[in-house]
C-alpha cells in the first residue's frame, strides 16, 4: 500500500527511499527544471551559458539590443564621430612618418627606423588606390577595439554590470584624440588593435588560442617595436597562471587540500611555450630579412641612436669623462637649456647628425649606443628621474605643447590645409604616395564637418589624472579583496591588461621620449583592467564576507538538481 503524500513533506517509496513531492505549476518553475532530462536543449549542453546568460547575447535580436542598449548608443556616437572625420578631412591626415611607410610599400625592404608591419597593412589596401580606404579601415579598427574591450569585460568578469563594460569602452570610442589618431597615416591604431586583441584572449587555457596570441603579438612587434616586452609579459602570465591558478584550483580548495607548487605538472608551461614559439617564428624571420639586407642583427637599426637622444636630457660629460671618440657626441649646454631629446636625432646641427655617413649607419648607431650606456651607468639616478619626468607628462590635466609646436600640431584637427613636406626623405615619400593614390595627395578640409570636430576636440578628451585614477583602480581593488580574504579562481585577469598598459607607458619614456600618441594605445588596456578588477568572478574563501554568496549556495543538498 502506497503511503499518503502530505503537502510539503517528502514521502517514502516501498524501498524506504525518500521522494520529493511534485512541484506545483503555480510556482512558475520552468519545465526544464521539473524534468531536466526531458527538456534539456542539446545546444546548451555544448555551451550551457549560450541560452541562459543574457550577457552572451542569447535570445532574440530585440532583447539582445535592449540588454546592450547603452553600449550600442556609445558605439553609434563613436561611428558618427568617425564619419565626421571622413567627411571633414578628406582623405586622410599626414604625419612625417607616413611618407616613410609608403616608400616601404613600393620598395619592400626593412627600414632602419621603423619595422615594416604597417607598410604591409598599407600594401594590402594598395589595390584600392585610395588613402580614404586606409583611414576608413583604421576607423573600423578603432571601433573594433571598443567592441573587444566591452566583450572582454563581460566574458572575463561575469558579475560586472554592463554599464561598467560600457564605461570601459567609452575612451577608445569617444575620445577626440583617438579619432584624430585613427585619421592619421601612422601605425598606432593598427598596433593598438593587435595588442588589445591579444590581451582580450588571455583568459583562455587552450594552447591553440595561445598560439594565436603569439601571432598577434608578433604582428604588433613588427608594427611597433615597443611590442617586444609584451611578449615576455603575456608569456609570464601564462606561466604564473599555470603554477598558481591551475584549472583544478577551485576543486582543490573545496576539498580543503593544501596548495603546493610541487603538485603541478610541466603541462602548466605548455601555453606559454606555444605563445613564445608562435611569436618568435615571424620575428626571427623578419630579423633574418633585416640581417640579409644590412648585415646587422635586430629588427631596426636605430636603437642606439634613440637611446642616445634619450640620455641627452641629463648626460653630463664632466661626470661621464667619455673617451675621445665619444666626446664628439657631448653637448656643452646645461641639461635645462637643451632641446627635447628627439632634436638630437633630426636637427641638422645635432652632434650625431654632423658625423660622417647617415645618422642610422651601423658605425653611428654603435657609437651612440656606447655613449648611452656610459651615461646610464654613470648617472643612473639622473636617468631614473628623467624617466619619471617624462612619464609624468602622461598624467597632466592640461595638454601642454610638447615636444614642439610642429609635432603637437599633428595631433590636432587642423584649421587650414597642411603644406607639402619639407624634408627630402618626406618629399621622396610624397612622390610614392601619388603612385599609391594614382593622383594628387593632400588633405581637403570640408566645413562644417571639420569645424564640428574641432569644437568637439576642444571639449572631449581623457585627462591625464583620470587615466592615472583608472590605473590605480586594479591594485586598490586587489588590496581590498586581500583584506576580505577573497581569492580569484582563475587568477587576477586584470593583471594582464594592466601590466601591458604600464609597459606601453614606460617603454617610450625610458627608451625614446614622451609623445602624446604613445599614450592612446595604453588607454583601452587600462580601462579593461579597471573594469575586470571591480567585480570579478571570485572563489569565496572561508572567512570571507558571508553575505556575498553565489546563487544556490544556500540550497539544501537533498533538493539540488
Amino acid at each position: 500500500m502506497r503511503p499518503e503524500a502530505h503537502d510539503g513533506e517528502p514521502t517514502r517509496t516501498g524501498r524506504g527511499r525518500r521522494r520529493l513531492p511534485p512541484v506545483p505549476r503555480r510556482l512558475g518553475v520552468p519545465r526544464s527544471l521539473r524534468d531536466p532530462q526531458r527538456h534539456t536543449d542539446p545546444r546548451s549542453l555544448r555551451d550551457p551559458q549560450r541560452h541562459t546568460d543574457p550577457q552572451r547575447g542569447g535570445g532574440a535580436p530585440r532583447h539582445w539590443a535592449r540588454r546592450h542598449r547603452w553600449f550600442l548608443v556609445v558605439l553609434a556616437l563613436g561611428t558618427g564621430l568617425r564619419a565626421l572625420a571622413m567627411l571633414g578631412y578628406r582623405p586622410a591626415l599626414w604625419f612625417p612618418d607616413s611618407y616613410t611607410y609608403i616608400v616601404t610599400v613600393f620598395k619592400p625592404r626593412p627600414d632602419l627606423v621603423r619595422p615594416a608591419g604597417y607598410s604591409m597593412f598599407l600594401k594590402l589596401l594598395e589595390p584600392l588606390h585610395a588613402f580614404g580606404a586606409v583611414t576608413a579601415a583604421q576607423h573600423l579598427l578603432g571601433l573594433a577595439t571598443g567592441v573587444l574591450v566591452y566583450r572582454a569585460v563581460l566574458r572575463t568578469a561575469p558579475r560586472a554590470p554592463r554599464w561598467v563594460a560600457t564605461l570601459a569602452a567609452v575612451p577608445v570610442l569617444l575620445d577626440a584624440y583617438q579619432v584624430e589618431l585613427e585619421h592619421l597615416l601612422v601605425s598606432d591604431t593598427l598596433f593598438m588593435f593587435l595588442v588589445v586583441s591579444a590581451v582580450a584572449l588571455c583568459a583562455t587555457r587552450r594552447t591553440a588560442t595561445a598560439a594565436g596570441i603569439g601571432l598577434l603579438l608578433a604582428a604588433a612587434t613588427l608594427t611597433r617595436t615597443v611590442g617586444q616586452p609584451l611578449i615576455v609579459v603575456l608569456a609570464a602570465w601564462f606561466v604564473l597562471r599555470g603554477l598558481l591558478w591551475p584549472p583544478d584550483l577551485a576543486r582543490t580548495r573545496r576539498a580543503g587540500a593544501r596548495f603546493r607548487l610541487a603538485a603541478f605538472r610541466p603541462v602548466a608551461f605548455r601555453p606559454a611555450a606555444v605563445l613564445l614559439a608562435a611569436a618568435l617564428v615571424p620575428i626571427v624571420a623578419y630579423g633574418a630579412w633585416f640581417y640579409v639586407t644590412y648585415q646587422r642583427v635586430g629588427l631596426v637599426g636605430a636603437n642606439g641612436v634613440f637611446l642616445y637622444a634619450r640620455t641627452m636630457s641629463f648626460a653630463d660629460c664632466d661626470k661621464m669623462d667619455p673617451p675621445p671618440d665619444l666626446k664628439v657626441l657631448c653637448d656643452p649646454r646645461p641639461p635645462e637649456q637643451r632641446p627635447p631629446s628627439q632634436e638630437y636625432i633630426w636637427a641638422k646641427d645635432a652632434p650625431l647628425v654632423l658625423l660622417p655617413g647617415i645618422t642610422f649607419s651601423k658605425e653611428n648607431d654603435d657609437l651612440a649606443a656606447r655613449f648611452a650606456m656610459l651615461a646610464l651607468t654613470t648617472q643612473p639616478l639622473d636617468y631614473a628621474a628623467s624617466v619619471l619626468e617624462e612619464l609624468g607628462r602622461s598624467f597632466t590635466w592640461d595638454r601642454p605643447i610638447y615636444p614642439d609646436a610642429e609635432i603637437y600640431g599633428y595631433y590636432q584637427f587642423p584649421v587650414t590645409e597642411p603644406g607639402p613636406p619639407g624634408r627630402y626623405p618626406a618629399q621622396v615619400g610624397a612622390e610614392y604616395a601619388k603612385l599609391y593614390e594614382q593622383g594628387a595627395i593632400g588633405t581637403e578640409i570640408v566645413e562644417p564637418f571639420a569645424g564640428w570636430l574641432r569644437a568637439y576636440q576642444s571639449m572631449v578628451r581623457l585627462p591625464g589624472p583620470v587615466l592615472l585614477g583608472i590605473l590605480l583602480v586594479p591594485p586598490v581593488a586587489a588590496v581590498v579583496r586581500r583584506r576580505r580574504r577573497e581569492r580569484p579562481a582563475a587568477g587576477p585577469l586584470w593583471l594582464v591588461p594592466w601590466s601591458a598598459a604600464i609597459v606601453l607607458l614606460i617603454t617610450p619614456a625610458a627608451a625614446a621620449e614622451f609623445d602624446y600618441r604613445y599614450v592612446l594605445p595604453a588607454v583601452p588596456l587600462a580601462c579593461l583592467a579597471a573594469a575586470q578588477s571591480i567585480r570579478p568572478d571570485l572563489l569565496r574563501q572561508s572567512g570571507g564576507d558571508s553575505r556575498a554568496k553565489e546563487f544556490g549556495d544556500d540550497i539544501p543538498p537533498n533538493v539540488r538538481l
